[in-house]
C-alpha cells in the first residue's frame, strides 16, 4: 500500500515512478539544448558579459552552499556515508564560486587567471567524483565520530590540492583561451589536454551518477533528495558537455552551459526543500502521535482504573442486596463508561496507518471477550479508509456488538467487511433477541443515532433491521 506523506508530497508509491520521469526530463533538455545550438548553425549561444557570468557564478555557489547547509541536518538523522559524500561534493562546488576564483583576483593578471582556472577545474571535477562516489556509497551508517572524521579528511585533501597548485603556480599551462564565439558550427575545443579530459571527466561522472541516484530513488520511494538528484546531475552533466565544446566558463562569456548549470543546482535545490518540508511534517506527526499515547497513558492509569473498581463495587452490592436494580443500573453505567474510556484509550493509542480489517477485528474482539460471547469476523483486507473513517468504523463495531452482548442477549455476534464498487460495506449481525425498530431502539435511542450519525459523516449510511426474536443487523455502506 502507498505511504502517504504530510505537506503536499508524494506517496512513495508515485515518487518512485515519477523519479524516472524527472531525470527523464533532465536528459531530454539538457541534450536538446546542446543539439539545437549544435544543430543551429545562426544561433547565438553566447553573450560577452563578464559581470552576468560572475553573478551567476555567485548564485549556483551560494545555492550549492545553502544546499549543503539543509543536508547537513540530514546527515545528522541518518549519519549515511551518502549524505556525507554528498554535502562534501556540495561544499566543493561552493568553494569554486565563492572562494577559490575570488582569492586569486589580486595575483598577477598572467599568474592569477592560469591559477584561478586549474584550481576551479581541479575542485570542479574532484566535487564529480565524489558525487559518483555518493552514488556508488553503500548504504552504510557512520558514527559521529568516523562522520567528523571524513568530513576531516575531506577538508586536508582539499588544502592539499590547492597547496600543491599554489606552489606550482608558476609552471601552470594556460588552461584555455577566451576567445570569442561565432557560431556553433564551429567547435571551440581548444585548450590544455589535461583541462578538457577534466571537463569530459566531470561530465561523464555526472551524468552516471544521475542515472545511478535515479535507481536508488525508485528503490526507496519517498526520498525526496534523490528524486530531484537525478535530473540535478543530469544538467550539471550536460552543463560541462557545453563547456567541453564550447568557450570555458572561466572566460568572461555568459553561454548555454552557465544556464544548464543553474538549472541543475535548482532542482537540487528543490529536492532538499522537499526534504525538509516532509522531515518537519514528520516531526509534528511524531509529536501528536507522542501526545495521543500520553494521553492513553492518563485514562488507562486514571479513567479506566476507577471506572472498574465502580463496577466491581456495584457487582458486589448486586450479589449482597436484596433489590439488585439499582446495583444492576450502575453495573451498566459502569460497563458503558468503562467500554467508552477503552474505546477512547485504544484510538489514542494506536498506530494511525493501521490496517481496517485489523482495527475492525480487534474492536469486535475486546468487546466479545469482556462479555464471554462468540465472535465471528471476515474481512476483506482490499478495503481502504482513512484514518477518520477507520475510527468511525470501529467505534460502530464496538457500539454495535456492545449493544448485542448486553441488550439482546445474543451469544454470537457476525461482522463482515466487503468491498463494493463505490467504496465499503460492514455488516454487525447477532442471533439476540432482536427488538421493534419503530418502537424502541438501544441505550434510549443514543446506540443507534450514534451509529447512524458517524455512519453520514464517512460519508455513507446505516440500516438497522430487526424483529422481536429474530436477531439483528446493522449494514453501514460508504
Amino acid at each position: 500500500m502507498d505511504r502517504m506523506l504530510v505537506g503536499g508530497t508524494l506517496t512513495s508509491g508515485q515518487a518512485r515512478r515519477s523519479a524516472p520521469a524527472l531525470t527523464a526530463a533532465g536528459w531530454v533538455v539538457g541534450a536538446a539544448c546542446t543539439a539545437l545550438i549544435l544543430g543551429t548553425p545562426y544561433l547565438r549561444f553566447g553573450y560577452h558579459n563578464p559581470e552576468l557570468h560572475v553573478v551567476l557564478d555567485s548564485v549556483d555557489a551560494c545555492i550549492a552552499l545553502l544546499l549543503a547547509y539543509l543536508l547537513v541536518g540530514r546527515l545528522r538523522r541518518t549519519r549515511r556515508l551518502q549524505d556525507l559524500l554528498l554535502v562534501t561534493g556540495l561544499v566543493l562546488l561552493a568553494l569554486v564560486g565563492l572562494g577559490a576564483a575570488l582569492a586569486v583576483r589580486g595575483l598577477p593578471v598572467g599568474t592569477g587567471q592560469t591559477l584561478a582556472v586549474w584550481v576551479s577545474v581541479t575542485l570542479r571535477t574532484a566535487a564529480a567524483l565524489v558525487v559518483v562516489a555518493a552514488a556508488l556509497a553503500p548504504a552504510a551508517r557512520l558514527t559521529r565520530r568516523e562522520a567528523a572524521r571524513g568530513a576531516q579528511v575531506a577538508a586536508l585533501l582539499v588544502l592539499a590540492l590547492v597547496a600543491a597548485l599554489w606552489t606550482v603556480r608558476g609552471v601552470l599551462p594556460v588552461a584555455v583561451t577566451a576567445s570569442a564565439p561565432t557560431s556553433a558550427q564551429h567547435l571551440v575545443i581548444e585548450g590544455h589536454p589535461v583541462f578538457l579530459a577534466a571537463q569530459a571527466l566531470s561530465a561523464v561522472a555526472l551524468l552516471f551518477a544521475s542515472l545511478h541516484f535515479t535507481r536508488q530513488a525508485r528503490v526507496r520511494g519517498g526520498d525526496e533528495v534523490l528524486r530531484w538528484v537525478g535530473p540535478g546531475c543530469a544538467l550539471l552533466g550536460f552543463a560541462r558537455v557545453n563547456y567541453l565544446l564550447f568557450p570555458s566558463l572561466y572566460s568572461g562569456w555568459f553561454y548555454t552551459g552557465d544556464v544548464l548549470r543553474t538549472a541543475g543546482y535548482v532542482c537540487l535545490l528543490v529536492g532538499a526543500t522537499r526534504e525538509i518540508g516532509g522531515y518537519w511534517a514528520a516531526r509534528a506527526d511524531v509529536a501528536v502521535a507522542e501526545d495521543r499515547r500520553r494521553l492513553a497513558r492518563e485514562l488507562h492509569d486514571g479513567v479506566v482504573q476507577e471506572l472498574s473498581w465502580i463496577r466491581s463495587e456495584a457487582r458486589t452490592l448486586s450479589l449482597d442486596a436484596g433489590s439488585a436494580r439499582p446495583a444492576q443500573s450502575i453495573l451498566d453505567a459502569s460497563d458503558r463508561a468503562l467500554d467508552e474510556a477503552r474505546a477512547a484509550v485504544d484510538a489514542l493509542g494506536r498506530n494511525p496507518d493501521e490496517p481496517l480489517g485489523y482495527a475492525l477485528h480487534r474492536s469486535a474482539r475486546d468487546v466479545a471477550e469482556r462479555h464471554g460471547a462468540r465472535v465471528v469476523v471476515e474481512l476483506d483486507d482490499s478495503v481502504r479508509a482513512d484514518q477518520h473513517q477507520r475510527h468511525a468504523l470501529a467505534r460502530i463495531v464496538r457500539e454495535a456488538v456492545g449493544n448485542a452482548l448486553r441488550h439482546g442477549g445474543a451469544g454470537c455476534v457476525r461482522v463482515t467487511l466487503e468491498a463494493t464498487p463505490a467504496g465499503g460495506r460492514l455488516v454487525v449481525e447477532d442471533d439476540g433477541r432482536g427488538f421493534d425498530v419503530h418502537a424502541t431502539a438501544y441505550d434510549d435511542g443514543y446506540g443507534l443515532t450514534s451509529m447512524r450519525e458517524r455512519a453520514q459523516e464517512l460519508p455513507g449510511a446505516c440500516v438497522v433491521t430487526s424483529a422481536p426474536g429474530r436477531g439483528t443487523s446493522i449494514e453501514v455502506t460508504w
